[in-house]
């Protein structure tokens, strides 16, 4: 006699039917089991197993369809890659090198506009800065009975020059590139970025641009500026010359090196995924250079900056330090420009190869 079904139990007929919702791609496939089922009325498996089981066996069907469906995509994918030696040689294009000399620029209206824009970025840049070192010192100024904990402190000034950097190439990029800066001009030219002659305008417009920023600040300022220093480099007491030199060629090693490699097409080929915006590591690296050598020289590594302030400032400690911001800026750019151009953009292996390829023609 059978016994009864208990409400724990499920007979075949009802597991066929949940499998049949539960799968209905498999309506057409009943399990083996059932050849050992004596009727459909005889109990198959207990309630309480039979859940669990049922719940694994559509996680894993899941699981099988997600395997097939990466597959596929992967197949796809595969077809529409080059096979081997169909690539072209680099994902990315330089531009053509800048000529030597370039006379029909002297021609072009975009050439001047890119002057004005570098005079009037460095005299904005040598006004906000040399005014908030003239700020920070007047308000620390222990002969007034300041309090020295108030001001901006250094923090305060490394954020001047940094975000000034920051908003001046972001704003002046398009139009002439965003120097602000003789050494970054005189780094790119060295890479033939650009031309003799728009480097030279350049410089000439960048010193003739922070002369009159820092003329601004004295002229709403004077006694304050002649007071508190100018804001002119000078070295600081307890270091020589060769260490004011060596913080002035490393910062602007630093500075150069970073505008090279966030203005590289290749970076910008290959991180095209990654948004980032070029003026904000060079600003950061002109914050972080400040942050070490304010209490070393004051921080140059702008040529026009230092010489800006101390054609206005003019005093003998100014004039006598003014070649160490002019050698250590123009000697860390060179090797910035050497390191990116020769040795992380294999510049020497390319013109060797070049050339032992031209030799066997």
């Amino acid at each position: 006699m059978g016994r009864s079904v208990s409400e724990k139990e499920i007979t075949f007929t009802q597991l066929s039917v949940l499998w049949t919702a539960v799968f209905p791609q498999f309506h057409n496939y009943i399990p083996p089991t059932h050849e050992i089922a004596v009727a459909h009325s005889t109990p198959f498996l207990s309630f309480s197993l039979y859940i669990p089981l049922l719940t694994l066996l559509h996680h894993l069907t899941l699981l099988t369809s997600f395997i097939t469906n990466f597959l596929r995509s992967l197949a796809t994918m595969t077809k529409d890659v080059p096979e081997q030696g169909s690539f072209s040689a680099k994902d990315y294009h330089d531009p053509p090198p800048a000529p030597f000399i370039d006379p029909e620029e002297l021609t072009k209206w975009s050439f001047y506009r890119a002057l004005i824009a570098e005079f009037i970025a460095t005299l904005l840049f040598l006004y906000i800065t040399v005014l908030t070192v003239i700020g920070y010192k007047s308000t620390t100024d222990p002969k007034l009975n300041a309090d020295q904990c108030g001001g901006v402190g250094i923090l305060g000034i490394a954020w001047a020059f940094g975000g000034m950097i920051f908003v001046l190439v972001y704003c002046t990029a398009g139009i002439s590139g965003g120097h602000i800066n003789p050494a970054v001009t005189f780094g790119l030219f060295l890479a033939r970025k650009v031309s003799l002659i728009r480097a030279v305008m350049y410089m000439v417009a960048q010193c003739l641009g922070a002369i009159c920023g820092v003329g601004l600040v004295k002229a709403f300022n004077k006694s304050l500026y002649n007071r508190y220093g100018g804001g002119a480099n000078e070295l600081a007491d307890g270091y020589n010359t060769g260490t004011g030199l060596g913080a002035e060629i490393i910062g602007t090693f630093v500075l150069v090196y970073t505008v090279f490699s966030a203005t590289d097409p290749k970076r910008s080929a290959r991180d095209s995924h990654v948004p980032v915006l070029a003026p904000l590591p060079i600003g950061f690296a002109v914050f972080m250079v400040h942050l070490a050598t304010i209490p070393i020289t004051g921080t140059g590594i702008n040529p026009a900056r230092s010489l800006g302030a101390a054609v206005i400032y003019n005093k003998d400690k100014a004039w006598d330090d003014q070649w160490i911001f002019w050698v250590g800026p123009f000697v860390g750019a060179a090797i910035a420009a050497f390191y990116h151009q020769f040795i992380l953009r294999a510049g020497a292996v390319k013109a060797l190869g070049s050339f032992r390829s031209s030799t066997h023609v």
